[in-house]
């Protein structure tokens, strides 16, 4: 019931009225195997699902997105949500990680040093900077994990889904 009122990606984009939004992704745990190979992340060396997470300046959270498997990759689940195309679409910039390198122009990532090359005063400044600005996404990402049914979801990573537009739900009628 609470996972059919959730709002979709454009709704919650418009409602949030925000100058721009902070996005990022996380592996939620889970301690079944799904599709065993599908659902292992090798970065965090866990079984789970990716989640992207968007949130207002404020830390406000605007949307969670539905349930991939573990070992998508950030740039991957949001191209397949369409994050990226609905926010350029709307107008809205994007804030985001260097897991995020070459979204396109509605995405602002952190510089990139370059093999063998350090990174001039200027761009570590702004690197600075961008991450002064995100720490409202990593907060709400915190905040999610608080709920019990995340930290280590004993059941089939297809219900994930269900379970975080839930939560989405109840953190934004708060």
């Amino acid at each position: 019931l609470l996972a059919a009122r959730a709002p979709g990606l454009t709704a919650a984009l418009r409602a949030a009225d925000a100058g721009y939004v902070l996005l990022d992704g996380t592996l939620v745990e889970c301690d079944r195997v799904g599709d065993g190979r599908a659902d292992y992340s090798g970065k965090h060396r866990r079984h789970g699902v990716n989640v992207q997470v968007i949130t207002a300046p404020d830390g406000t959270l605007v949307w969670i997105s539905p349930a991939l498997a573990g070992r998508a990759h950030d740039l991957t689940a949001a191209r397949r949500h369409r994050i990226i195309a609905t926010c350029i679409r709307l107008g809205i910039p994007i804030l985001a990680d260097k897991a995020y390198q070459g979204a396109g122009a509605g995405a602002a990532v952190p510089s990139r040093r370059r093999p063998g090359k350090d990174l001039t005063t200027k761009q570590k400044s702004v690197n600075r900077a961008h991450s002064r600005l995100r720490w409202p996404v990593e907060r709400a990402i915190a905040r999610i994990k608080t709920w019990r049914i995340l930290r280590k979801a004993r059941i089939s990573p297809n219900t994930l889904t269900s379970i975080t537009k839930a939560i989405l739900t109840l953190e934004t009628h708060r």
